[in-house]
């Protein structure tokens, strides 16, 4: 069964409730509080903010002796809690248990509201004696502040040749953030710590560098393949911890990335492709909370079909285990899709194919909704709001790459999805519109773009970009969670990347449901600052821009790209133009000049920056023997 606690609301956002009782640190001393309920005697539950519930999701409190439980909330009284038939806390003193467990953090103004109801020697109890120490919080006055909670989790890999790197950037600081630190924990595949340390950050716009050989040289640690814990303090502004993650190996033609976890478990993931054939797919588990996952209550099935294939094993508490799908749905193939049944378990999972020639790609599934309803107002809208939700994504140079498409179904309302997909070229020009019909939730359906795109009059740049949208003219399931899988292949090395992710509505000033999301502020948002991580010697960086429009907008971007060094300098600044709906395709090698580059140093990146308009943006790495990755940038 999967856990019931709320990790995540989309009205009200991240709860970090679930977070404050699931952190690693406060694991020990939650494990203390129990033990200390387990020999208090008779223990009284006083739930005023209905957590409780939420705790017992995550530890085994069956031995504590509970022999009465109190709520303020009168819709509460009667219900079960803890086992027992809530009261109204007013009832206090007609119960004589030992202790009072208080089951909130704060507890202080609680305890005075209710003081007059307790008994002399009543002992009283509560999260307070779990909570992080004060120099993990940068609200040191709310503990359940969600600035005192970003964390977020990150594959991390050392062995043999292959590694990892962790780049990002101290973006708190545009914010007016000071002294801002990132808390470090790096667990093994069993769970177990293998290093804790902190990392200060410079003030001001400087770069974040975390690679795994490091870590494993500072550590003198062996060959390890785990989870990086990362909680930063001293934000403001964002409470997201965002990242770009480059996986590698020196030994083999091997070059992937992949980007920050979407911290907040989920009870579905999808967006896992099936293995085309030679390739074996396998998904990393990685347990994001201190206890145990249980035997069997996870597991996956394919899109559409309701048999699921459960893992009948146990994962350690933040250990990670590595699921091959090939033996768990050996009929799978691409391009069918498999979803996953995660239970809240685990925050956003990643997935790694390795090909016949031995090379592996790494990639992320999405989270999977289970709370939307297909919206009828969508289509209505679409006098208004244009396109309305649009998905975009590269065409990449048809010269050198190969680009797919594969719509994916996201949320479990989504069982007819009346889709289409537009070609650009560079200039905005619509050139293809390719309707996909009403697709399946199993559906089959990869728009091989390049075939559409043959004729060298129609792609007159060598490249554009695409856009998945709703197709109005057709009746389908339209509730705002539109996403798909694309997929790139190198033709000269045969390497492939995969990245994937979800419509938005962009550059119009009407708003819905939240759209244009602004990082900063209500909607609509309608400017761009985007982080463009640069790669390790010798491999090129790649860009690739998008403009995308629901409706029509500024006729051309006014884009600034500075290149800016790991101390926070600003060393360069280029400005573009990309026509509204175009894009552009970018080397970072042929945007700087090599003096520029070598200024800026290793650690270096570059931000995107325009104050007109909404851009869209993804990157990777190129190698010179073909090898490549390729993801969605992040923004802030």
């Amino acid at each position: 069964m999967a856990l019931t606690i709320e990790t995540y609301s989309n009205i009200e956002g991240g709860n970090s409730f679930y977070k404050a009782i699931s952190h690693p640190h406060t694991a020990q001393k939650m494990s203390n509080l129990i033990g200390h309920l387990k020999e208090a005697g008779s223990v009284a539950i006083y739930d005023p903010l209905n957590v409780y519930s939420g705790f017992a999701e995550f530890y085994n409190l069956s031995e504590i002796n509970i022999t009465d439980a109190f709520v303020r909330d009168t819709k509460k009284i009667g219900s079960y809690l803890a086992g027992c038939r809530a009261k109204p806390i007013t009832d206090l003193p007609h119960s004589s248990p030992n202790t009072l467990f208080i089951s909130t953090f704060d507890s202080r103004k609680f305890k005075e509201q209710i003081k007059h109801l307790i008994a002399s020697n009543l002992e009283i109890v509560s999260f307070d004696d779990c909570r992080l120490e004060d120099s993990l919080l940068t609200n040191k006055s709310r503990y359940l502040d969600n600035q005192n909670f970003a964390t977020n989790f990150a594959f991390f890999r050392d062995e043999g040749g292959a590694r990892t790197r962790l780049s990002t950037a101290n973006y708190w600081s545009g914010y007016g953030a000071k002294k801002v630190e990132m808390n470090l924990t790096l667990f093994g595949e069993d769970g177990s710590v293998l290093a804790d340390w902190r990392q200060p950050l410079n003030d001001g716009d400087t770069g974040v560098i975390i690679d795994s050989r490091e870590i494993r040289n500072k550590f003198s640690l062996s060959d390890f393949i785990g989870q990086l814990f990362i909680h930063v303090t001293g934000i403001a502004g964002h409470d997201i911890v965002k990242y770009a993650l480059d996986t590698w190996d020196s030994s083999v033609p091997e070059l992937s990335c992949t980007h920050d976890a979407n911290a907040w478990p989920s009870d579905l993931y999808a967006g896992l492709p099936a293995p085309q054939e030679g390739e074996q797919v396998c998904l990393w588990v990685q347990n994001s909370h201190p206890n145990p996952i249980p035997s069997g209550q996870i597991g996956i099935n394919l899109m559409g079909d309701d048999k699921i294939i459960k893992v009948n094993k146990s994962i350690p508490g933040f250990g990670t285990e590595k699921l091959m799908v090939n033996k768990l749905l050996p009929e799978a193939s691409w391009p069918q899709q498999i979803e996953v049944q995660a239970g809240k378990y685990f925050v956003r999972p990643r997935y790694e194919i390795t090909s016949p020639t031995n090379t592996r790609r790494i990639a992320h599934v999405n989270v999977e909704r289970n709370d939307l309803k297909v919206d009828p107002e969508i289509p209505r809208i679409g006098q208004q709001m244009g396109k309305g939700y649009i998905l975009p994504a590269p065409i990449l140079p048809i010269k050198d790459w190969t680009s797919s498409l594969l719509p994916s179904p996201m949320a479990t309302c989504q069982n007819k999805l009346s889709i289409v997909a537009l070609i650009y070229d560079a200039s905005g020009q619509e050139i293809i519109r390719y309707s996909f019909g009403k697709l399946n939730r199993n559906h089959q359906t990869v728009l091989e773009i390049n075939d559409c795109v043959k004729s060298e009059d129609l792609l007159p740049v060598d490249y554009g970009h695409v856009e998945l949208t709703y197709d109005f003219t057709n009746e389908g399931d339209t509730d705002g969670w539109l996403h798909g899988i694309f997929r790139y292949k190198n033709l000269k090395s045969n390497h492939i990347a995969d990245t994937s992710f979800g419509a938005h509505i962009y550059n119009t000033l009407l708003t819905y449901r939240n759209e244009p999301q602004s990082y900063n502020g209500p909607p609509p948002g309608l400017s761009t600052r985007l982080f463009l991580r640069l790669g390790h010697s010798p491999h090129d960086t790649i860009c690739h821009l998008i403009y995308p429009a629901s409706t029509p907008w500024h006729p051309r971007s006014e884009t600034f790209l500075t290149l800016v060094a790991p101390n926070g300098s600003k060393i360069a600044r280029e400005k573009i133009q990309i026509p509204c709906g175009g894009s552009i395709y970018l080397q970072y090698h042929s945007l700087f000049t090599s003096e520029q580059r070598e200024k800026a140093g290793d650690g270096a990146y570059i931000i995107v920056r325009d104050s007109t308009c909404r851009l869209f943006g993804y990157h990777g790495l190129l190698a010179e023997n073909g090898a490549f990755s390729l993801d969605h940038m992040f923004g802030f």
